[in-house]
């Protein structure tokens, strides 16, 4: 702002000199031409004859002129060219240094000039001047017609008016800044304040959030910060998460592997047997951790590839999978003949685990039910057992971590608790959800509920 308005300050100054020069330019013109149109037409008062006199002429149309406050209009007689010209006539005084007539240098130069006008420049100031020179008459010695002006006071005022353009630009310059200094610490406090936050957040304390107000850019920066503040407390919180239940869960086993190692014998049967318990316990802390590191994948984004499938060989496929888990009694009970956009690779492994929990939960012979339906936006996958059911007290607990219910159906088996996570994790994946009640006759129904999306 302080170039744009010294800019515009330089530019006035510009404009008023050259103002100056082209008024001054123009009244230099007049006034010659109007004593070359007298000379050629004017007529001496006294005679009523043309004009014989150089000084004569001179003298009565210095008479009937009247210059402006800088001008100056000089009659000079004498020889052209001479450098003592012998006669001045002067139509008034002026108020400036040194005037024309008193400069006898000046003048001989002008008289001396072959130039009809030009510029001066001495150490009292600039002069600018325009000469007519009057032509012989018989036998009287040739005159010349100046007019001169002293541009000094013009000037003066151009850089009066520069200066105080450049007083009031300061002034407004430094209104300017404290109005900008101002609105700009408004403008620029959420972004202070998302600075201050990200410097206060910790691994420990990441619930800090910056208030969100008005719906311009900023407002937008402290929600775009905010999400991405949820999204770094959710990542931190599964990998807590993770952290915990790894340690949690594996603890047992390792405490296992650990004591019967240090009490294996050197009998061939005990330390086959001690080997035997150890690869178990070895292999169940494998599929754990597999289990947890897909529970912690099911964070990210690209947990789930959707592409487009037709739903009922999906549906037939899988049972021709989940036939294979265990002697049951496995019937397709329906499929929806339906192309939907989901992750054929996660929902076959969903609902086999469903499968494999409802084999862990029934006996052989036991019917197992598999299928797919449509209903209205929604599909639904589902698989329905035959056991014991599940109590309403486990219903609540049995799709979180390492949580098995505290009256689980059937015979505890070797798992760590994770399937069902696995299951929400893909239904949430999908945008969906993971349901349970009861099978009409007994039994536990699982439904897998995914929003419909069309390819």
């Amino acid at each position: 702002m302080a170039v744009a308005l010294a800019s515009v300050a330089a530019t006035t100054r510009s404009i008023l000199l050259r103002d100056t020069d082209q008024r001054i330019s123009g009244l230099l013109a007049q006034e010659a031409g109007e004593f070359a149109n007298f000379e050629e037409q004017g007529f001496d008062p006294e005679t009523g004859r043309p004009f014989t006199d150089p000084g004569r002429l001179l003298r009565v149309f210095l008479e009937r002129q009247y210059a402006d406050l800088d001008e100056e209009l000089v009659g000079l007689v004498g020889e052209v060219g001479s450098r003592r010209p012998t006669q001045i006539i002067q139509q008034r005084e002026i108020p400036v240094d040194r005037p024309l007539h008193e400069d006898a240098d000046a003048r001989r130069r002008i008289y001396a000039s072959p130039d009809s006008s030009g510029t001066l420049d001495r150490p009292e100031g600039e002069i600018r001047w325009a000469k007519v020179t009057v032509a012989r008459y018989g036998g009287e010695p040739a005159a010349a017609f100046v007019v001169a002006f002293h541009p000094g006071h013009e000037q003066a005022r151009a850089d009066e008016v520069f200066r105080v353009l450049l007083a009031i630009s300061g002034v407004a310059l430094l209104m300017t800044t404290g109005i900008a200094w101002v609105v700009a610490g408004r403008i620029l406090k959420p972004v202070r304040l998302v600075r201050t936050t990200a410097a206060q957040l910790t691994e420990q304390d990441l619930t800090r959030r910056i208030p969100v107000h008005g719906r311009d850019d900023v407002a937008a920066l402290a929600e775009t910060f905010n999400a991405m503040l949820d999204r770094l407390e959710r990542a931190f919180a599964t990998q807590r998460r993770f952290v915990d239940d790894a340690g949690h869960e594996l603890r047992t086993p390792i405490t296992i592997v650990r004591g019967h190692l240090e009490l294996m014998g050197d009998d061939p049967a005990e330390r086959e047997e001690t080997v035997r318990l150890v690869t178990d316990e070895l292999d169940r802390m494998s599929r754990i951790v597999e289990d947890l590191l897909l529970l912690a994948k099911a964070e990210r984004p690209d947990f789930v590839a959707p592409e487009p499938v037709q739903l009922a060989e999906l549906t037939a496929d899988v049972y021709v999978k989940a036939r294979t888990l265990g002697d049951r009694e496995w019937v397709l009970d329906g499929v929806a003949d339906r192309e939907v956009l989901l992750d054929p690779q996660r929902i076959t492994q969903a609902m086999v685990q469903l499968a494999q929990n409802a084999v862990q939960h029934t006996t052989a012979g036991q019917r197992i039910r598999m299928g797919s339906r449509a209903d209205g936006p929604r599909i639904e996958l589902y698989v329905a057992d035959s056991g014991p059911g599940v109590q309403p007290q486990d219903a609540e607990v049995i799709f979180e971590r390492f949580r098995r219910g505290t009256a689980r159906r059937g015979v505890r088996g070797t798992g760590a608790g994770l399937g069902l996570s696995i299951v929400r994790a893909i239904a949430e994946g999908h945008g969906g959800r993971v349901g349970l009640h009861p099978t009409e006759g007994g039994g536990a129904t699982f439904v897998l509920t995914l929003e419909e999306a069309r390819p």
